[in-house]
C-alpha cells in the first residue's frame, strides 16, 4: 500500500510565494488602513465587499497582487466573522463546485465511455 506523502503533495498543489506575497500585503495595510481586527470586526470595512472588489479588478487587469488581496480579504472575514457566519466541513452532495471539468473527472468520463 502506498502512503500519501503530504509534503511531496503539496510540493505542487500549494504556494508558499503566494503565502509570502499575501504576508507582505497584510503588513502594507496594516500601516496604510491599521490594524485589521479594528476595520473588520466591527464590519466598519467590508472584506466580502472587497474581495469581490479586488477580484473584478483582477479580471479586468490580469494583475495577480489583486488575487493575493481577495485571499486576503477572504482570511480576514474568516478571521473576523460577522453574524451568522460559521465554519462546516461539507461533503461533496454540498459542495460549491467547479467551473469546467476536473482532470478526475475527465479520466471517469474517458474510462466509461463505449467505443
Amino acid at each position: 500500500m502506498n502512503e500519501i506523502n503530504t509534503d511531496q503533495i503539496l510540493k505542487t498543489e500549494y504556494s508558499q510565494a503566494f503565502d509570502e506575497k499575501r504576508k507582505g500585503l497584510v503588513l502594507q495595510s496594516y500601516f496604510k488602513y491599521g490594524k485589521a481586527s479594528r476595520n473588520f470586526k466591527t464590519g466598519n470595512v467590508d472584506a466580502i465587499g472587497s474581495l469581490k472588489k479586488c477580484l473584478a479588478k483582477f479580471e479586468e487587469t490580469g494583475n495577480t497582487e489583486y488575487l493575493c488581496d481577495v485571499a486576503n480579504y477572504a482570511m480576514f472575514r474568516f478571521m473576523f466573522p460577522q453574524s451568522g457566519d460559521y465554519f462546516r466541513h461539507t461533503d461533496s452532495d454540498e459542495s460549491a463546485g467547479i467551473v469546467g471539468m476536473s482532470v478526475k473527472e475527465m479520466e471517469s468520463f474517458s474510462e466509461n465511455a463505449e467505443y
